[in-house]
């Protein structure tokens, strides 16, 4: 009989107590133990098992489940002598930032306030102890949602102290979503305050604590060492890309087929592997996404479970306020292909708007990306393998059915303020009414062009690069299913900027070419749009298209002119 398979469970006891569906992960309690690392950080994307695994090490772990050996028989760690040894044998602090999650850095500050407050609620039994001295009993008061930063970085630190010192054994920490004020704080602009606070808090917590056995963290991102993790020279990095723990979060395709079994599903794996397989761990390949899987489970329906959990306004504001070269990868990425580009796992939040070439490793360790295939110094040569700061050179493409579902979304949500004027535009431009064209396009430009702009100076003034890429990726995602649509290729004796190559024969095929009003050499946008319809024949853009079958009378040209937010096309 299937067992039931329960959605969003993050306790440990309460699946087994239940005999939920479950899939055995206690491995990773034996990898971790003896890797032998003082200080551990592991990198999944979000929905990974990440928080079921460490409520998992802790329940293992800590004294509150000591003889607690029915929550572990049948299970792998339960097998080795040495571990069943290991049960319910430590004081473990456990923490979670992942509702940290405010607009500013007070309210971040004093959000962690309460959870460290919270915390300590929990070990109210402490102070009542003759191990506490009276400063520690005075401390141990003093804490609350609005402490000062120095008592705030302190916390946990003290908090080892004081179960060292009643139960005369150090104490693991686990610290679950480490990452998540860092990434709202780069969103909202408070990105230096939060960071000198974290710096302190790890600093006390992982490195000058003389109570602590060992500490594990968990994120999305591999924040770098130097905004971070200073002075942390104690510390183990684990991501993606890396070996170890690869099969720890996640399931395997073994997993999945065993769990479409007993649920009756098996008939479903090959639509089940197109959705949620695609993710790679260190060498591993068929990794799958365990919570569209437990989904597709419950309900028996293929759905985009994982892509409906997050706002995504990181990702999306990256994307949208990128540059031409970004969006143009991006579009390939879309049409089914790949990129190749260096990949530095350290991500650098307070550095994302400068080095563009950042977005790959955030999409990448987000699980939005997949390693296709990695250029090693083995294979390549340290020159040419890798950039001067040793990163890989990787070759990425999406990761699955569901993620280029998530994406195409996305990008018609930067048109829903104007979605009537953008699809009324689409069918002006396949109907060939240029005053239509012309009428919806500047209504679409009005309204979406600030969107597509970096923000370092107005959008009047800006080249239309961001808006006019932004906007190919929109036809990309309505368009798909009847043109095969590229951008910046060659094709005779130029690279044109977009081309719309009809699946049908009988449809038209489309260039497209945008221009910026030059007043030093036009009059009038009228003026800009010949000299872009000149430069289509010029060059001799249908060329592609020709060598493809298509008769010229069956292809479209058009001139797309800017002038701030003004367009005209003609």
């Amino acid at each position: 009989m299937a067992r039931t398979v329960g959605i969003g469970l993050q306790d440990f006891e309460k699946i087994r107590r239940n005999d939920y569906f479950y899939v055995d992960k206690t491995d990773f309690i034996r990898e971790w133990w003896k890797s032998g690392d003082d200080v551990t950080l592991i990198t999944r994307p979000r929905r990974f098992g990440k928080t079921l695994n460490m409520s998992m090490t802790e329940q293992f772990f800590s004294l509150r489940y000591a003889n607690r050996s029915d929550l572990f028989e049948g299970l792998s760690i339960w097998k080795d002598e040495e571990f069943r040894c290991l049960q319910g044998t430590y004081p473990v602090i456990k923490l979670s930032f992942a509702n940290v999650k405010e607009r500013s850095y007070p309210t971040t500050k004093k959000r962690i306030g309460q959870l460290l407050t919270d915390l300590y609620s929990e070990y109210d039994f402490l102070s009542e102890s003759d191990t506490m001295t009276a400063s520690d009993q005075s401390y141990m008061h003093s804490v609350s949602a609005s402490m000062d930063e120095v008592d705030a970085t302190m916390a946990l630190h003290r908090l080892c102290k004081f179960l060292y010192q009643y139960y005369g054994k150090k104490v693991i920490v686990l610290l679950d979503e480490y990452d998540t004020p860092m990434q709202e704080a780069w969103v909202n602009g408070y990105w230096d305050e939060l960071a000198i606070f974290i710096r302190s808090f790890f600093h006390a917590t992982c490195k000058t604590n003389p109570y602590l056995e060992r500490a594990l963290l968990t994120g999305i991102t591999r924040t770098s060492r130097e905004s971070i993790f200073s002075d942390l020279n104690n510390l183990k990095i684990v991501t993606t890309t890396s070996e170890e723990y690869a099969l720890s979060f996640g399931f395997t395709e073994e997993e999945v087929n065993a769990a479409l079994d007993e649920c009756g599903l098996q008939a479903e794996r090959e639509i089940v592997k197109s959705w949620y397989d695609g993710f790679v761990f260190g060498s591993h390949q068929a990794i799958y996404n365990p919570w569209s899987v437990l989904n597709f489970l419950d309900t028996g329906k293929v759905g985009p479970y994982w892509a409906n959990t997050s706002s995504n306004s990181l990702i999306g504001k990256l994307i949208q306020e990128s540059s031409q070269e970004i969006k143009e990868n991006f579009s390939e990425l879309l049409a089914g292909g790949s990129i190749e580009t260096y990949v530095d796992e350290q991500i650098v939040y307070n550095q994302l708007g400068q080095n563009e070439d950042a977005i790959w490793s955030l999409l990448l360790a987000a699980g939005y990306l997949r390693v296709k295939r990695c250029q090693t110094r083995e294979g390549l040569g340290m020159e040419s393998g890798f950039s001067e700061n040793w990163n890989p050179l990787y070759e990425l493409e999406l990761t699955n059915f569901e993620v280029k579902l998530m994406f195409e979304t996305m990008i018609r949500g930067w048109f829903a303020p104007t979605a009537s004027n953008y699809n009324g535009f689409i069918q002006a431009l396949l109907e060939d009414d240029k005053k239509a064209m012309n009428t919806y396009m500047n209504r679409v430009a009005l309204s979406t062009f600030s969107c597509f702009d970096t923000g370092n100076r107005p959008s009047e003034e800006s080249e239309p690069e961001r808006f006019y890429h932004g906007f190919v990726l929109g036809l990309m995602v309505d368009l798909r299913d009847r043109y095969v649509i590229t951008s910046n290729r060659e094709s005779g004796f130029g690279r044109y900027d977009v081309i719309l190559e009809p699946r049908n024969p009988k449809d038209y095929a489309y260039i497209l070419e945008f221009k910026v009003f030059d007043p030093d050499a036009e009059k009038t946008l009228e003026d800009t749009v010949q000299s872009a319809l000149n430069q289509i024949a010029a060059k001799k853009y249908e060329t592609v298209l020709e060598e493809r079958g298509i008769a010229p009378e069956r292809i479209r040209t058009y001139g797309f002119a800017f002038r701030g937010k003004k367009v005209r096309i003609g």
